[in-house]
């Protein structure tokens, strides 16, 4: 249900319109009213999942690793798994369609200021333009291994390339890695034949020399390149006990709640029963003018994924909480009142007040 508050401000839109772009909602015509409409936020609980996929390629000598090179445990074969990093668990601000309003333009009174984010929920009142964007609108983006791909075979001298079978190639390859470590080992005890002149071309000298050996050695131990990703998850917070939020693969990674081939990570969501207002309180709220904001209740979360713990803690939660309104002799000539709410909650962060 939309509904009206009629507050007491001025005709002097172009204070309003100076500012009215896609921060500033003004010039809004209801009824034969001029003003501002804006809505208060209800908040979702989000859960953002930082997961890495990882591909795991075999070397070309991986049978080869533990007889030549003393590695062990190598599979010879290639394999893509998941692992899950990290799991970070907060709310979310969404426009609240049941709570709109309109500030209505009146005489004799000061014009507020008023901004609002992109989806129209208001964010300051009488405060410079602050261009921020909306957190919960923003994409994550993906991050992956920057390391340069090398061609293993460019290292490898003509002796090796003319081996008359894997093997004997094997055996060659690993045999230059530990001459490239003796090389590693001369020159950083000072023993080489020939030294670098300093330390920026020592350095040089040592980094071609390790590009070198891990190459080869990949050829044995194989290589896995890592890709990050980040999964957002949004849920309606209401009183739940143990309600699968979604789950993980190792083979798959973050899948949906529905999908058996995860396993799952649990949700449980307490109200902290914020004291709420009598119905008659209730009542005479609806008669007052003034801006809405709300007063958010607290929800104590957990989040479990098999014996460990997640999430453990309070957060903010609109819906389990109360509204109230700024009077408004707030907001007459006499003084200039700024109010800074939270876009996430509708609650008020900060409220200054200056006399004119």
């Amino acid at each position: 249900m939309k509904k009206s508050i009629f507050f007491l401000s001025s005709a002097l839109c172009a204070s309003l319109s100076a500012g009215a772009q896609t921060e500033v909602t003004a010039g809004i015509m209801q009824g034969k009213d001029y003003g501002v409409t804006y809505m208060l936020p209800q908040t979702e609980i989000e859960i953002v999942v930082h997961a890495t996929k990882h591909t795991y390629t075999p070397g070309e000598f991986c049978r080869y690793a533990e007889r030549y090179l003393r590695l062990t445990g190598i599979s010879p074969e290639a394999e893509v798994y998941w692992t899950l990093d990290k799991v970070e668990t907060r709310v979310a601000g969404t426009p609240d369609k049941d709570n709109v309003y309109f500030v209505k333009m009146k005489d004799k009174t000061v014009a507020p200021l008023m901004e609002l984010t992109k989806d129209g929920i208001i964010r300051s009142i009488n405060m410079p333009y602050s261009g921020e964007t909306d957190r919960d609108m923003e994409a994550v983006p993906s991050g992956t291994s920057t390391r340069t791909e090398v061609d293993p075979r460019s290292f490898m001298t003509e002796e090796i390339l003319m081996a008359g079978s894997r093997a004997k190639m094997a055996e060659l390859t690993a045999r230059e890695i530990y001459n490239i470590r003796e090389s590693k080992n001369a020159l950083i005890r000072g023993e080489a034949d020939n030294m670098p002149t300093d330390g920026a071309q020592l350095k040089i000298m040592l980094d071609n020399l390790n590009i070198q050996e891990q190459a080869m050695t990949e050829m044995f131990a194989g290589k896995t390149r890592e890709e990050s990703t980040t999964f957002t998850i949004r849920i309606a917070p209401k009183e739940m006990k143990d309600e699968v939020a979604f789950r993980f693969s190792r083979k798959l990674g973050p899948v949906d709640k529905d999908d058996l081939a995860g396993t799952p990570i649990y949700l449980s969501v307490e109200d902290m029963k914020t004291p709420s207002p009598t119905q008659d309180e209730k009542e005479s709220k609806k008669k007052l003018e003034g801006i809405a904001y709300n007063v958010p209740g607290r929800a104590h979360v957990v989040l479990v994924y098999g014996r460990q713990e997640l999430f453990n803690g309070e957060l903010p939660i609109t819906q389990f909480g109360t509204q109230e309104y700024l009077a408004p002799v707030l907001f007459n000539k006499k003084t200039t009142t700024k109010v800074l709410f939270d876009t996430t909650t509708g609650g008020l962060v900060k409220i200054d007040r200056e006399e004119n």
